[in-house]
């Protein structure tokens, strides 16, 4: 499947520069498909390009990995990217990114890419690489069965559990793969280098210092902000499971409440005043149950995101 963006619009671009005008897209097993035609379900548009925006006013990042691929033509058109890697543990996901990556870069632009298939940064170990920035946006919620994954039922989920050792507070919220690829990325980073990590805010934002701090980082949010629930029916009951079993709650909220919290509010203007924000919307909060159920009668939900970017401590 092959599916047509104007670039121009996705990405919120006069004219691209160093990307085709118009992309096409191919899609794999695995992939998740973006939404150009809803830019608030899209996460890419709705959240990462704003903090890749935000970032290139400090000045290009010249290498750049992408754990989990997805966005390695945004980094070269925003963030001026001239070296680009990706990861996924899907050989599909890889294969159909180095595609997408070669086919749509504008006629003369050439960017080398590794593209490498693997668990988190693990691929890269050999490659000699070091990156300026280093972006992430990786699953949350934990399943057992490996044939789920296999079958693509939920690209939100990753094989549970790790033997890696995590720190409580940040396994009982789900952050478990931003930790341990914030640890594993260390020794790639060139001097100067961070990671930004694009993640569901559906838990409070306290969380987030204290993922950066743990891992050994200064972390800062870039931006606040939310986006509707992609695929209710099939990311919200892996919360609903683990409220089931003691976590959380997570805060979900009807889209029109985050709409009305948010308006008026620049990315980066929210993220300066993100706990304000936070406790204007707790009276609002829906826990997943009560998310899915608002779903099913017909109601649009989503959740808060942020943009962290940690920086060697």
């Amino acid at each position: 499947m092959t599916l047509p963006i104007d670039a121009r619009r996705y990405f919120g671009l006069e004219q691209p520069a160093r990307i085709r005008a118009q992309l096409d897209i191919h899609l794999s097993e695995h992939c998740f498909a973006p939404t150009p035609e809803e830019p608030e379900a899209d996460w890419l548009a709705s959240v990462a390009t704003p903090a890749f925006r935000i970032l290139a006013r400090t000045g290009p990042r010249r290498s750049f990995l992408s754990i989990g691929t997805g966005c390695g033509l945004g980094a070269v058109e925003i963030l001026g990217a001239e070296q680009v890697a990706v990861t996924d543990i899907f050989e599909d996901i890889v294969q159909a990114a180095a595609l997408n990556f070669v086919a749509n870069l504008a006629p003369g632009v050439t960017v080398p890419l590794t593209a490498r298939t693997g668990d988190l940064v693990a691929p890269l170990a050999d490659s000699g690489l070091r990156f300026d920035l280093v972006y992430e946006n990786l699953p949350n919620t934990p399943v057992a069965d490996a044939g789920q994954l296999a079958r693509g039922q939920t690209v939100a989920g990753f094989l549970a559990p790790r033997a890696e050792e995590v720190p409580p507070l940040l396994k009982d919220r789900l952050l478990v793969l931003h930790y341990l690829a914030l640890r594993q990325v260390r020794p790639l980073l060139n001097p100067g280098g961070a990671v930004l990590s694009t993640i569901g805010a559906r838990i409070p934002l306290d969380s987030f210092a204290a993922l950066a701090e743990a891992a050994g980082y200064r972390g800062r949010l870039l931006t606040y902000g939310w986006k509707k629930q992609a695929a209710p029916e099939e990311y919200i009951p892996g919360y609903i499971a683990m409220e089931r079993e003691g976590l959380g709650p997570f805060h979900f909220y009807r889209a029109d409440t985050l709409r009305a919290a948010f308006a008026g509010l620049a990315p980066e203007e929210a993220g300066a005043a993100a706990l304000a924000i936070e406790q204007d919307l707790k009276p609002h909060s829906l826990t997943a149950t009560e998310a899915l159920a608002a779903h099913r009668a017909g109601e649009a939900v989503g959740h808060a995101v942020v943009a962290l970017l940690s920086e060697a401590a």
